[in-house]
């Protein structure tokens, strides 16, 4: 049997950013949306809970606060419900570790019967009678659901990407950084490990290691393709770059002016904290206080061009030294690849693909609203959350642009202000002056 349930909004997926979503919709009267998340519950980055690695955005920065503050659902909220709101305001520390992050977010599902665990979205069909999506799922218990709706939000987050050039290892000898606490017993067991690629992820398991070899751990290679170990670029004239008004500055460029912003702006997220870049010179400060340690090494600037093992069983990387354009080989017992995320193509969207406008270089054409531009006659609505970089730039996938974009969604769907948007979040003026005649 199949149960067959209406709704005004499906969506797909429940990390923050969903998840904010459903939040900021249980105090709009009169709407029914529902999030689908085939996972049994909400975890968030476990495979690099790293000691007590800290958020890169303050607590403010939580599913609601940025356009509800008094919202129940706030971080503010969950802290005075545990009781924790006092010595939060002591500890003058304004950034919570992951770990209180995650359960932040765990009490916020709680609260929220809208969200659904254990329900799989297998199909997504437009029924063009009826101006109504159709998603089928099925629910842990075997139960399979059709849910009708005119709005999807589609929030499935992004995948680990392991590039070609170190696809060539065997999986005992390569892992993601998003694995790298579950292989702890791999990581204990090489004799050298190398982690490719930086960003703060990278840094954050460098430090891990640099603490394992003071202590008489492996031997700890830190390679990156970037032209130096780079910092985050927090500045706050340069944070104005992350706000809602650059945003919409953004989404209104020329594709091809998009495109190369992107690739100039790295530094925004793919750079690495000051203060981690410090505890990994202190660490190799504190090295040489020591005797009797495994090798240390630090390169930058060196592209894996390609990886596989050799007759003794150990990983080679062919490595070039961008400078010089030197090649050399590297050996390794373990590999962890630092290599970011990639959005993902969901395959339940397969039945409405033809139905998704597509820029010049195939990725869906977003709207100022978030949704994505669907073919003509088409009455629904298919919005996208930390699936438009293309559109809305490199702050796209941060924590404190989600409130803002799901208000924003909220507004659409809705036909009103349901949530006020901020109308000046920078002093920068991003657009050219006007031209006087």
């Amino acid at each position: 049997m199949t149960i067959t349930t209406e709704h005004d909004v499906v969506a797909i997926g429940c990390g923050p950013f969903n998840l904010g979503l459903a939040a900021l919709a249980s105090t709009v009267d009169d709407l029914d949306l529902v999030v689908l998340e085939e996972q049994p519950e909400l975890t968030w980055h476990r495979g690099m809970m790293i000691g007590d690695a800290s958020m890169q955005v303050n607590f403010l920065a939580d599913l609601v606060t940025l356009v509800a503050p008094s919202h129940p659902l706030s971080f503010l909220a969950y802290l005075h419900d545990m009781d924790r709101l006092y010595t939060f305001t002591v500890r003058e520390n304004f950034f919570p570790s992951r770990r209180e992050y995650e359960d932040y977010l765990r009490w916020a599902a709680a609260k929220l019967p809208s969200v659904h665990f254990s329900h799989r979205a297998e199909e997504v069909q437009w029924d063009a009678a009826a101006e109504r999506f159709t998603v089928h799922a099925v629910r842990g218990d075997g139960a399979r659901l059709r849910m009708r709706a005119r709005n999807l939000v589609v929030g499935i987050g992004t995948a680990p990407h392991i590039p070609d050039s170190l696809a060539g290892l065997p999986p005992e000898k390569l892992l993601h950084t998003s694995d790298y606490l579950y292989r702890a017993s791999d990581v204990a067991a090489a004799g050298k490990v190398t982690v490719v690629g930086s960003g703060q992820s990278g840094a954050e398991v460098t430090v891990d290691l640099l603490g394992r070899n003071l202590e008489g751990g492996p031997a700890v290679s830190w390679l990156t393709r970037t032209s130096s170990f780079a910092p985050l670029d927090y500045t706050k004239m340069v944070l104005e770059m992350t706000t809602p008004a650059y945003m919409q500055y953004f989404h209104s460029l020329p594709e091809d002016v998009r495109d190369r912003l992107v690739g100039e702006q790295w530094q925004f997220y793919k750079g690495i904290s000051i203060d981690t870049l410090e505890e990994v010179h202190e660490l190799l400060y504190r090295r040489q206080l020591e005797h009797g340690l495994a090798d240390v090494e630090l390169r930058f600037g060196i592209a894996a061009e390609s990886a596989a093992v050799d007759s003794a069983g150990q990983a080679v990387l062919t490595c070039r030294h961008r400078d010089t354009g030197q090649l050399f080989s590297h050996t390794t017992d373990l590999v962890v690849a630092a290599t970011g995320y990639r959005n993902r193509t969901p395959a339940f969207l397969t039945p409405v693909d033809d139905l998704l406008l597509r820029d010049g270089s195939g990725r869906p054409r977003i709207r100022v609203d978030h949704s994505i531009e669907l073919a003509e006659g088409v009455a629904g609505r298919v919005f996208v959350s930390n699936a438009e970089t293309h559109a809305y730039g490199v702050s796209s996938p941060n924590l404190d642009i989600g409130a803002v974009r799901n208000a924003t969604i909220l507004n659409a769907i809705t036909g009103r202000e349901a949530y006020r948007l901020p109308k000046k979040s920078a002093f920068t003026t991003f657009e050219a002056p006007r031209q006087v005649s």
